[in-house]
């Protein structure tokens, strides 16, 4: 698939614009090339659509939680507690007071701030 997304100009331009080509007529046109058929109906559908193979902007997978201010802000919760023996947070807790889930600030707390 993604030789495919390089030859997609020649494909949208050429090939399936001028020529009219269906996916099972670009297998026959070039046999030597190891495409499934269902990736290349996915490509011509999306070119069709699209004039590009290109992804639609904010499609994919959101961006994670753990972004340097949330860190910043985990971080802040779990080491002021280091001052005022006896006393703690839990994670549900530092969840609700920066409003992030519970599995994130898990996340933060062992893999960015190492504790």
């Amino acid at each position: 698939m993604v030789y495919l997304l390089k030859r997609t100009e020649y494909l949208s331009n050429f090939v399936r614009q001028s020529k009219g080509y269906s996916a099972r007529k670009l297998l026959e046109k070039f046999p030597d090339k190891d495409w499934s058929r269902s990736a290349l109906d996915r490509l011509l559908w999306q070119i069709d659509a699209t004039v590009s193979a290109d992804r639609k902007s904010g499609s994919g997978r959101q961006r994670m939680v753990c972004t340097r201010d949330n860190i910043v802000d985990v971080e802040l919760l779990v080491v002021s507690q280091k001052d005022a023996p006896r006393t703690h947070r839990t994670i549900r807790q530092v969840a609700r007071e920066t409003g992030i889930s519970t599995t994130s600030v898990h996340r933060i707390s062992h893999k960015d701030l190492k504790l």
